[in-house]
């Protein structure tokens, strides 16, 4: 089934308060932070709308507060896609399908980012199949879209602030109907 923009903005209303595993913010919080910091730093409205939905699947797949203390990896980054994808062009999909395996990598070929880490981030990366081996990072930088999801992830890290301000839900979604598909 299909996500249409509307049902977008019914699960931030309907499910954006919950706590984003672990962290002090809630999930819509999250999703508001990494889309300004997007913005901010000058990325294309796909890549905007692509931090603004990057962990939609939490959303859709429900598996209650922080569910790497609990060993579940949700797999979040995939389960969004078969729901997005007739709405949104590759530039949006890819990045959301690639920043888990951005954070796996830029541990293998930053040595300060997973000291960067928070508590729950390390444990999903657990989880989530750990640090890249050298070989594993140079196959994942070779992927079309794979800076983008670099560039998502370090936002994705960022976004974690109660007190940072953004504008409002309906902002974002304004540009995501105008990177939508048809």
């Amino acid at each position: 089934m299909a996500l249409s923009l509307d049902d977008i903005q019914h699960l931030f209303d309907k499910h954006g308060a919950i706590a984003y595993s672990g962290e002090p913010v809630t999930q819509l919080q999250h999703a508001l932070q990494s889309a300004t910091l997007a913005e901010q730093a000058g990325a294309s409205r796909e890549l905007i709308v692509a931090a603004l939905l990057h962990d939609l699947g939490h959303l859709l797949n429900m598996q209650g507060e922080t569910p790497s203390e609990r060993g579940i990896d949700d797999l979040h980054q995939y389960f969004a896609l078969p729901f997005l994808r007739p709405l949104f062009p590759d530039a949006v999909l890819e990045p959301i399908r690639l920043h888990v395996d951005a954070k796996r990598c830029l541990c293998a070929i930053d040595a300060s980012y997973h000291a960067r880490l928070s508590a729950d981030s390390v444990r999903s990366l657990t989880l989530q199949g750990g640090v890249f081996d050298d070989e594993s990072a140079r196959a994942f930088l070779a992927k079309p879209y794979a800076r983008d999801a670099i560039a998502l992830r370090r936002w994705d890290d960022e976004a974690k602030d109660a007190q940072r301000a953004t504008p409002a839900l309906p902002h974002f979604m304004q540009i995501a109907a105008g990177v939508a598909l048809g």
